[in-house]
């Protein structure tokens, strides 16, 4: 993290906690030394499951909710900025959004703010399929749940890495951002954030055939990938499943149905591209290449990659690119959008992460500022400093003056840029050579100096701007 620049990163995203109670994540992080600051979220799913053990499917009752209140007050007691949600995940998005303000409203005498990964980023949530009769939520709706949970309970909330997901949805950040303006203009505080790809984290794991046509029979595994551990055992052995099912017309109308939604969801066949497959002559291809190639509709080739690739979902390691440079852009030009790397911490070398792990705040700059120019410099540092601050309400950072933290960010404009790749991610950006948290450097001429000043934040002592 500190090597693109970030002094503070916000944790617990998405409903995620990955340590409970939140005060015993904050003695292991001063325990173990910083590098950077750090802000604790609550994590609305973390919550919800040690609480609705067993019937997390099922809507919250008055006692659940109690519970869960509670849960979330000692949560910020331990010093937590608020509330996060992932209403598009397991098991947040069985929640409706009573129980949802109902936890938001305990963050506000802290003066906390909500943070939320919405229920859909596009036409319809990433775990339902076009076969799928209930009726879906998108986009625009996603974003009025969060004004409306922003008007109920008067805490500042944001729409996390908002998007318009699906190349039969580009176009529509206009509309989101409209609700967005109209929402402030009400007296609604709301923002948002946002990472400079095109292409998304659950996109690195594309699986264009249905998990319903690859599970065992009467398993529960959803339209998403890791939501429960019984899916490996329900996923195993998909290859003769999914022929079989084929076998059947009716149950083989349907899944070309799905399939072919999903690919429309992950971009078009021609931005789906295929990084592991045992035929090394389809690396790096895209699906509409090797429908091409084997004079196929993209449907069929969809099909032909899992039964003739890897014996799991997929059959092949693919990636969709999924969002349009179109509302990259518009959303990077309003004047309430942060930028954020909606990553995490890796270990140097081990797995395939997004780039934006290592690149967001350089490619930011290097893309957007000085080759696209799709916003100008000050602009873009704004939202990658004061605007965070402001919307956690902190006093003392994001700007440089007399009386703030010393957290600063030295980088050339000649030669700042991201190297992060797909295939090769674990690369640092380059033009950083100074970077400075709490006083001390942590990058001293690109190197990194094994300091850890880095500090577990909390509204009591580093102060919340707005009234509780």
């Amino acid at each position: 993290m500190v090597a693109q620049g970030i002094t503070l990163s916000v944790v617990n995203q998405d409903g995620r906690c990955p340590t409970w109670p939140l005060g015993a994540q904050k003695e292991l992080y001063e325990k173990q030394g910083i590098g950077n600051n750090v802000a604790l979220m609550v994590g609305h799913g973390t919550v919800r499951s040690r609480v609705m053990l067993g019937r997390v499917a099922d809507r919250a009752t008055d006692a659940d909710l109690a519970a869960m209140q509670k849960l979330v007050e000692d949560g910020m007691r331990a010093g937590a900025f608020g509330l996060s949600t992932g209403l598009e995940y397991f098991p947040g998005r069985f929640s409706d959004t009573r129980e949802v303000v109902e936890l938001t409203r305990v963050v506000r005498p802290f003066g906390g703010f909500y943070i939320s990964h919405e229920r859909s980023e596009g036409k319809d949530p990433m775990w339902r399929v076009a076969s799928d009769p209930r009726p879906a939520v998108d986009l625009l709706e996603a974003v009025e749940e969060t004004i409306e949970i922003g008007r109920a309970t008067g805490v500042p909330v944001v729409c996390s890495h908002l998007k318009a997901k699906g190349a039969n949805y580009w176009g529509a950040s206009h509309a989101a951002t409209r609700l967005i303006h109209d929402a402030r203009a009400r007296g609604i505080e709301i923002y948002a954030d946002q990472y400079p790809y095109d292409t998304s984290g659950s996109d690195g794991q594309t699986v264009l055939v249905p998990m319903w046509a690859l599970a065992a029979p009467g398993a529960e595994v959803g339209g998403q990938l890791g939501e429960t551990p019984e899916r490996g055992a329900a996923l195993a052995g998909v290859k003769g499943r999914l022929r079989a099912r084929l076998d059947d017309p009716q149950a083989a109308a349907r899944i070309r149905k799905d399939v072919a939604h999903e690919i429309e969801r992950r971009g078009g066949a021609s931005r789906i591209i295929v990084y592991d497959f045992p035929d090394r002559r389809y690396l790096e291809k895209s699906l509409e290449w090797i429908a091409a190639d084997r004079k196929a509709s993209p449907v069929e080739a969809a099909l032909w990659l899992q039964l003739e690739g890897y014996d799991r979902p997929g059959g092949a390691r693919m990636r969709g690119f999924s969002l349009s440079e179109i509302d990259i852009d518009h959303i990077m030009q309003q004047d309430f959008t942060a930028t954020c790397t909606d990553g995490d911490t890796v270990k140097f070398g081990e797995g395939v992460p997004h780039p934006r792990y290592y690149g967001t705040f350089a490619r930011k700059v290097r893309r957007y500022v000085l080759e696209r120019r799709t916003i100008s410099l000050p602009f873009a540092i704004r939202s990658m400093t004061s605007l965070p601050a402001q919307i956690m309400g902190l006093r003392e950072r994001g700007l440089i003056r007399v009386g703030c933290w010393a957290d600063l960010v030295v980088f050339d404009l000649e030669e700042i840029r991201d190297r992060a790749t797909f295939t090769e991610p674990h690369q640092y950006p380059a033009g950083i050579p100074f970077v400075f948290v709490n006083g001390v450097a942590v990058v001293d001429r690109g190197e990194f100096t094994r300091a850890t000043p880095g500090k577990v934040l909390t509204p009591s002592r580093d102060g919340i701007r707005r009234p509780a």
